[in-house]
């Protein structure tokens, strides 16, 4: 255990300096745009008219609650303008967009950014995206109505994060909302958090500690948050009940009567809001929508665009709401709807659906484990065998840190990397294939069917899928957490489970290996202490791992 607190530590303190530089950045382009020099000439003065023009305003939001917000408008003197509304992200205020808004108000947006309920100056509590908040964004519409240039024909919302979930939300509750664009957000609250069972750790620490430093959780957050950190596994029931309300993906049926323009951007490596569960709700909606997917970690692809740089998010993203929104027949309604980077690649790639990423599977069999201690992976894998593993213990492999690893991926290329003979196998499961003859293009999600024979009632585990060199150095290719519970102990169970949704590439002459272990400081794992896993694979129902490629 005191191992994990210095990676914990430095990833709230990255996660911390994140999610607050950006606006800090701009802090004197925020006194530039809100004071005007007086000693301007007068052609200047013309000129700064037809620019946009900030204001700083209190929004009056459900229930009485006060929110601190602010209004970029057009100068150029029109009587209606498309709206355009920005909720902040989770831990941030109203100043987080500036850069983009003030570019938006540009091309002819009233352009309304808010500090959501609970945090910084905003009122009430922070309610984690529940009814209140989309409440709140609706009043924002109101107001925006009322007291700008705003069009009710032609509204939308957009967001980065907890700015996103709540503007899909809205988006299916509120009609009036022609498009959305949602940035690093979520479909399944659930299911992002608490994906297969298993609490997500280091995003979990995250968000808690970023919403006690900056805002007022509510007595129903507060109890959520400790049910989720608590050292019994969290009841499933209540926390579904409490995440449905707050998840989108309960409301497809809404969104897809709206007919609402739905465009969902986020990382490959997003430990806070995986992309599976987006996937999957992105297959479900059958209005105008598009899915893009890059490589980084949460937020990352888009933060650039935060402090005005380019950035191919926010680009994609104006020329979502520029056709939707504001009617500008601009091509991309009739661009591929899935719009995808794969890892350690620069270019992209584009497919009609997303069910088209995937062209074919490669199903490999697991067997059992040579004089190395590693099993076979591939086509005439033995059946009948069985591997133990002690639980508890590092298997050496990992999921990275959450922010450090993505962003090194992102940026570097270079993702998580073990030494895949090196792996201590008292306590990993290891399977690798030969070398592949081709290169393989890993698409979509990889499955695992394992049996696995607990000696405890309950347990967890991690598999990850490398991409190994012929030094045996593994490069991480995708990930999953697995726990069980309620299990007998002795007897034979199937896991079957799918890792994160990817896009990887895998040189010809490489191998693959899918590695198991049990403790992984990423999520929190449920192993009584001295419980051991057995792995097997029986004639009848043989366990493997199936691959998706392009």
């Amino acid at each position: 255990m005191p191992a994990r607190r210095p990676r914990r530590a430095a990833a709230l303190a990255l996660a911390t300096a994140l999610l607050t530089a950006a606006p800090l950045a701009l802090t004197p382009a925020i006194a530039q745009a809100a004071t005007a020099s007086a000693g301007q000439a007068s052609a200047a003065a013309q000129a700064d008219q037809a620019s946009p023009r900030l204001r700083f305003t209190d929004i009056p939001g459900s229930d009485g609650v006060v929110l601190k917000g602010n209004v970029f408008e057009p100068g150029d003197g029109a009587a209606h303008h498309p709206l355009l509304v920005l909720p902040a992200s989770w831990s941030m205020n109203d100043l987080e967009y500036l850069a983009q808004a003030r570019k938006l108000a540009a091309a002819g947006y009233v352009v309304v950014s808010y500090t959501t309920r609970g945090f910084w100056g905003s009122g009430g509590q922070i309610s984690v995206a529940g009814p209140q908040d989309t409440a709140d964004a609706s009043k924002v519409i109101d107001w925006a109505l009322a007291h700008t240039t705003a069009d009710p024909a032609r509204i939308g919302m957009a967001g980065v994060s907890y700015g996103a979930g709540i503007s899909l939300l809205t988006a299916a509750k509120d009609s009036r909302v022609k498009a959305v664009s949602a940035m690093s957000g979520w479909a399944d609250l659930a299911e992002s958090l608490f994906g297969n069972e298993t609490q997500h750790l280091e995003s979990g620490d995250v968000l808690t500690v970023l919403g006690y430093l900056t805002g007022r959780p509510s007595a129903e957050t507060a109890q959520e948050l400790t049910s989720f950190f608590g050292g019994d596994h969290p009841s499933e029931a209540q926390l579904r009940a409490w995440a449905a309300q707050r998840s989108v993906s309960t409301m497809v049926d809404q969104m897809n009567a709206n007919g609402t323009a739905v465009m969902l951007a986020n990382a490959w490596g997003d430990n806070i809001f995986p992309p599976n569960q987006l996937t999957d709700f992105f297959q479900k909606l059958t209005g105008p929508k598009r899915l893009e997917l890059r490589p980084g970690d949460h937020a990352t692809p888009e933060i650039t665009g935060l402090a005005g740089l380019p950035n191919d998010v926010w680009t994609d993203t104006g020329s979502w709401l520029d056709h939707y929104v504001k009617g500008v027949d601009n091509g991309i309604d009739r661009a591929m709807p899935v719009h995808i980077k794969p890892q350690l690649q620069d270019g992209y790639e584009d497919y009609p659906s997303w069910s088209a990423v995937t062209s074919r599977t490669s199903t490999l069999a697991l067997g059992g484990r040579d004089w190395w201690n590693t099993g076979a992976l591939g086509a005439g894998a033995s059946t009948g065998w069985r591997t133990t593993i002690t639980t508890g213990v590092s298997s050496g492999a990992g999921a990275g840190t959450v922010f450090l690893s993505s962003l090194s991926e992102q940026f570097l290329k270079v993702p998580p990397m073990v030494s895949v003979p090196l792996l201590p196998r008292p306590f990993a499961a290891v399977w690798q294939s030969a070398p592949t003859t081709d290169e393989e293009q890993v698409r979509g999600a990889a499955r695992v069917h394992l049996s696995v024979t607990p000696s405890a009632a309950q347990g967890s585990l991690i598999a990850y899928l490398y991409d190994v060199n012929a030094l045996g150095v593994g490069k991480l290719i995708t990930q999953a957490p697995y726990t069980f519970l309620d299990r007998s102990p002795g007897q034979a169970f199937d896991a079957d489970f799918p890792l994160m949704d990817t896009a990887y590439d895998v040189p010809a002459g490489h191998r693959l290996a899918l590695v198991v272990g049990t403790v992984d400081a990423m999520y929190i794992t449920h192993n009584p202490v001295g419980s051991q896993l057995t792995f097997g694979s029986p004639a009848n129902d043989p366990s493997f791992v199936s691959v998706p490629l392009r």
